[in-house]
């Protein structure tokens, strides 16, 4: 399963966005309203939970310099990977755009469960981003 957000505009640099996104305890700040649960588990970890959702815990897998950075499921059972696509804003200085894409591979109905959830949450992701 392949999901992605629109490209969103962001009041920070490329550089300092890549830069705020490998602090995983910054990901506390763009999580939905619904949250109940975050904890940084390392330097490039970090456990969240939605109300209704079970305990998500993320792992930073890749990152490139200053335009990607890819975020994996630490555990094995729902493989899955969410990656921020960073660009540089040509038209205006300190600003940039984002995208999030996530992709899962999971059994068709899990697939189905789990799709609009999915979507919102990154959704929210992005918003959040841009309000920064």
């Amino acid at each position: 399963m392949q999901l992605e957000t629109d490209k969103v505009h962001v009041n920070k640099s490329q550089e300092e966005l890549f830069q705020f996104l490998l602090k995983v305890d910054n990901f506390e700040k763009i999580m939905p309203s619904s949250i109940q649960k975050f904890e940084t588990t390392g330097d490039d970890s970090f456990l969240f939970q939605l109300k209704g959702m079970p305990e998500i815990k993320l792992l930073i897998k890749e990152k490139q310099a200053y335009d990607k950075i890819t975020l994996g499921a630490k555990s094995e059972k729902l493989p899955f990977s969410l990656i921020t696509l960073i660009e540089e804003d040509s038209q205006a200085e300190n600003k940039s755009y984002v995208q999030l894409q996530f992709e899962g591979n999971f059994n068709p109905m899990m697939s189905m469960m789990i799709k609009s959830p999915l979507k919102n949450f990154i959704n929210t992701l992005a918003e959040n981003l841009s309000k920064l």
